[in-house]
């Protein structure tokens, strides 16, 4: 049995060292400036949505490819209000709509700003891709071997409960929820930190009920 010579013990201590620092450093360098960097993003969207939709009509005018925004009606106040931003990738008209109440099947994926998904059970969208093709291509749509979730409507947080109430079965929208509609500034375990902005895409499929 060869035995570690210890002259070279310690440079090989330190080698290792240093490689964890760099991948820590790595790892915070990716998360710098979050808040701010979060706060930018959100602005941009509230840039280019001017429409502001409020009622199931308003939600069936919206065309394919619009930048429109909804009220949480959860987290608003009367000095401020809070909203979530959504674009319609494809419409349904004749599609059933979801009541508060309801169960509803549907495909999800979610990201961060930077791209890193959190959630998803099927590949989708993410916050980096904004030139979208309409109507989205199928190879961007779930496959065969990807499983809907099925979901009581009141188990989502605010920032996708209100968007899917405006839905149809058969649609399709990007939703991107500001942190004050979604986990806030403690973040979600280990994979949504404070002052994240989510941003889904997210399938009707059907409403059960």
């Amino acid at each position: 049995m060869h035995r570690l010579n210890p002259r070279l013990l310690l440079p090989l201590l330190l080698l290792a060292g240093i490689l964890a620092s760099c991948e820590e450093v790595q790892e915070a360098g990716e998360y710098d400036n979050w808040q701010a960097r979060n706060t930018a993003f959100i602005d941009s969207l509230n840039r280019i949505s001017t429409t502001i939709v409020a009622t199931e009509e308003d939600a069936r005018m919206v065309q394919p490819g619009q930048m429109f925004r909804i009220l949480d009606d959860y987290t608003s106040t009367s000095t401020t209000n809070r909203y979530i931003y959504c674009r319609k990738l494809t419409a349904n008209d004749e599609g059933k709509r979801p009541m508060a109440t309801s169960t509803i099947s549907n495909f999800m994926y979610g990201t961060l700003i930077n791209g890193e998904e959190f959630y998803g059970n099927f590949t989708g969208y993410s916050a980096l891709d904004q030139n979208i093709p309409l109507p989205p291509p199928e190879s961007s749509w779930p496959t065969a071997f990807d499983s809907p979730d099925e979901s009581r409507m009141s188990a989502f947080i605010s920032g996708v409960f209100w968007p899917l109430q405006y839905m149809r079965e058969g649609e399709r929208w990007m939703i991107y929820i500001p942190w004050d509609s979604a986990y806030g500034s403690s973040g979600s375990g280990t994979s949504v930190p404070g002052y994240s902005m989510l941003t889904y895409d997210v399938i009707l499929e059907e409403v059960k009920d």
